[in-house]
């Protein structure tokens, strides 16, 4: 009976080591995946050859009600020959129709949006999910745009008074990232000589 017992706590220690490894390099997995996805579409916001720095290398912790989580959110600088050219925010659209809605939104020195991605959300697939550009070019509609274009009433859909689309049938997920995208530019507006004075500061 002892042996037995041995032989089942041995057992016992090694599936347990074996999970515990398993899990780790899981995990290591699915970090490096995600690490992968997000230079990816950090890269396609930004146009080609307006940075020549590592986004994922020039970071900041952010904090603040208008990004839409109480959560820090990453915000990543652009830099062109040692000057910000740049800053993509992660921020989140907490009132989609079947949750969050996590973005990243790109912002040139100028205010002007570089572009917009969502990196998840658990939208209705046909209809909430058209604002994944694989599925729809609906998120291009927010290219060049800034705080005063359109003006303040027009950040909205087009059911709003707006001047954006919403999708038939799923206006709600369309209306959480416009409104997400424009409190980004509040934001940006609001603190845009201190991020980027902190990173030259950082980086002189």
């Amino acid at each position: 009976m002892l042996k037995n017992a041995l032989v089942l706590g041995l057992f016992a220690i090694a599936t347990v080591g074996s999970v515990a490894i398993l899990q780790q390099a899981t995990a290591e997995r699915i970090a490096k995946a995600e690490r992968e996805a997000q230079v990816r579409a950090l890269s396609e916001i930004l146009p080609q050859g307006s940075y020549d720095n590592h986004l994922l290398d020039n970071s900041l912790d952010l904090h603040d009600p208008l990004l839409g989580s109480k959560s820090p959110q990453t915000a990543y600088i652009a830099l062109k020959d040692g000057q910000p050219s740049a800053i993509i925010l992660r921020t989140t659209a907490p009132d989609g129709y079947s949750g969050a809605i996590h973005l990243l939104i790109g912002i040139q020195a100028n205010g002007q949006l570089a572009g917009v991605r969502v990196l998840s959300h658990k939208e209705t697939p046909g209809l909430g999910d058209k604002i994944e550009l694989a599925k729809s070019a609906w998120i291009r509609s927010f290219d060049g745009k800034s705080l005063t274009n359109p003006s303040e009433e027009g950040w909205a859909v087009k059911k709003d008074r707006g001047e954006f689309d919403q999708f038939a049938g799923a206006t709600i997920t369309p209306r959480a990232v416009v409104k997400a995208v424009h409190k980004a530019l509040q934001f940006f507006d609001a603190n845009r000589q201190q991020l980027f004075a902190q990173q030259v500061k950082s980086n002189g």
